[in-house]
C-alpha cells in the first residue's frame, strides 16, 4: 500500500517543476533521449477529467500512461443509497452526451428483474430517442474532432443539427439534457403533438446535412493525410482489449448489440452495421459517419411504424397510476404513495443488462436484495475500456497523430470518472 501511494504521489508532482535533470529519462538511444511530458490533465470540455505521461523521442510516441480519476463523482455507490426510480436521474449524469443509454442500461436490467412487459409503444419510443441521441452523440464527436484537425465550420455545422435533436427533445419530455423520459415499463408520457412532423422532417433533411460533412471531409486533403493510414489496430487486439463499438466495427468486426442481442424491439427494424477495412483513424471517421445514416433509416421506420396503445406498463407496482384514477380510486391512490415514499420492490436476484451505445457495449450490472435501494449498481462503460487501446494505437507513431487518435477514441471519455 506504501509503495503503490508512494509511486501515485510521485507520478503527481509536476514534472514542469522538476530538475532538467529528472525531466530526461535515463535511457537513451543513438544520439536521443526520451523526454516524459504531462498531456493534460485535459477535456475538450476543461473538466480536466483525463491525463496522460506521454514518453517520447523526439516527435515520436514511444509510451503513453493515462491517468484518471479526476473528477470522480462516486455515481455508482449513490444510487445504491437511493430508491430505484430515483437513481435514473443520477445514471443518466455519468455521460452528457448518451444518457437516454445510461438510463436505458439501467432501466433495462431493473425490468429483467421486475418481469415487466414493456409496452410495444414504448419500446418503439426508447429507439427513436437513443437513436437521436447517438447521432447527437456522433454529432459532438465529429464537430470536436475535425476542430482538433483545423476544421473550424465543421463544429458549427454539426452543432447546428445537434440543437435540433435537443429541440426535439426538450419537446418530447421537457428537458434538453438529463430528460428522464425513460421509466421502469415504459417512458413517462406520450410523444406531444406535433413532434411526430418535427421528427420527419428532421429525418427528411439529416441525410443531405451527412452527405454535406462527407463532401467537405471525406476528400479534403488535409484530414487525408491526418487520418488515414495512421494509428491503425487490428480487431484481434481489440477484441483482447475488450474494445467494442465504432472502434471494433472500424477494424472489420460487425459485432453489434442491435443485431447481435436485440433489445427495445431493434428486430424489427432493417439496418446495416458499417465496417471498416483497416481500423485506421480514417475507417474511424467513416464508421462513425455511416452509423448516422443507418441511425436515420430506424428512426423512420420506428415513427412510420409506431404502435397503437399505451406509453408505460399498467402495473401499478412499477408504474404511477394515471393522474385522473387518483381522484376516484383508493387503490391508485395507495399504489401513488407507496411508490412515492418507497418506490418499488424488486425480487432478489442480479443481472448484467448490455446495449450498444454510441461507443460500444454500455452495460448496468444490478444486483437486488429485495429492498426498494438496488444492492449493487456497477456500470460497463465503454469509454473506461476503450481508453486501454489507446496506447497501442499511438506508440511508434508522432505526437500530431496521437491529437487525432485521441479525438477518434472518445469525443468526452465519458463514463472514466463514475
Amino acid at each position: 500500500m506504501n509503495s503503490n501511494l508512494s509511486d501515485y504521489r510521485r507520478r503527481e508532482q509536476s514534472i514542469t517543476m522538476a530538475p532538467l535533470q529528472e525531466q530526461l529519462s535515463d535511457v537513451e538511444t543513438v544520439g536521443q533521449e526520451l523526454f516524459t511530458i504531462n498531456f493534460g490533465p485535459h477535456h475538450p470540455a476543461t473538466h480536466g477529467v483525463l491525463r496522460l505521461l506521454v514518453t517520447l523521442e523526439g516527435e515520436v510516441v514511444r509510451d503513453i500512461k493515462p491517468i484518471i480519476g479526476y473528477v470522480h463523482t462516486g455515481i455508482e455507490k449513490t444510487a445504491e443509497d437511493k430508491a430505484y426510480w430515483k437513481v435514473i436521474p443520477v445514471i443518466e449524469r455519468m455521460d452528457y452526451l448518451s444518457y437516454y443509454f445510461n438510463s436505458m442500461a439501467f432501466i433495462g436490467a431493473v425490468e429483467t428483474l421486475l418481469e415487466v412487459e414493456v409496452p410495444k409503444r414504448a419500446q418503439y419510443l426508447r429507439v427513436i430517442h437513443m437513436e437521436l441521441n447517438r447521432i447527437m452523440s456522433h454529432l459532438v464527436w465529429l464537430g470536436t474532432s475535425a476542430l482538433d484537425l483545423g476544421a473550424i465550420s465543421m463544429f458549427w455545422y454539426c452543432f447546428r443539427e445537434r440543437e435540433r435533436i435537443l429541440d426535439l427533445f426538450e419537446f418530447s419530455s421537457g428537458q434538453r439534457m438529463h430528460t428522464r423520459y425513460f421509466q421502469i415499463g415504459g417512458v413517462i408520457e406520450d410523444i406531444p403533438t406535433g413532434f411526430a412532423e418535427k421528427l420527419r422532417a428532421f429525418v427528411e433533411e439529416m441525410p443531405t446535412r451527412i452527405d454535406q460533412y462527407g463532401a467537405l471531409l471525406s476528400r479534403n486533403e488535409i484530414v487525408l493525410q491526418r487520418l488515414r493510414g495512421t494509428c491503425p489496430l487490428n480487431a484481434e487486439t481489440l477484441l483482447t482489449l475488450g474494445v467494442t463499438g465504432p472502434l471494433l466495427r472500424a477494424a472489420g468486426n460487425p459485432w453489434d448489440l442491435r443485431k447481435a442481442a436485440p433489445y427495445s424491439s431493434y428486430e424489427d427494424f432493417d439496418f446495416k452495421i458499417p465496417i471498416g477495412t483497416v481500423g485506421d483513424n480514417y475507417d474511424r471517421y467513416a464508421v462513425r459517419r455511416a452509423e448516422m445514416y443507418e441511425s436515420v433509416k430506424i428512426i423512420g421506420q420506428a415513427l412510420e411504424g409506431l404502435p397503437e396503445g399505451p406509453h408505460i406498463t399498467s402495473d401499478r407496482k412499477v408504474a404511477l397510476p394515471p393522474r385522473h384514477e387518483l381522484a376516484t380510486s383508493m387503490e391508485a391512490l395507495i399504489h401513488h404513495f407507496k411508490l412515492v415514499t418507497e418506490g418499488m420492490r424488486v425480487p432478489p436476484g442480479e443481472i448484467y443488462y448490455p446495449i450498444e451505445g454510441p461507443r460500444g457495449e454500455l452495460g448496468c450490472f444490478v444486483r437486488s436484495d429485495g429492498s426498494s435501494k438496488p444492492a449493487r449498481v456497477h456500470m460497463r462503460d465503454p469509454s473506461f475500456v476503450n481508453l486501454q487501446a489507446l496506447a497501442h494505437m499511438a506508440e511508434g507513431s508522432y505526437i500530431a497523430d496521437l491529437i487525432a487518435t485521441l479525438a477518434m477514441l472518445d469525443p468526452i471519455l465519458g463514463g472514466i470518472d463514475r
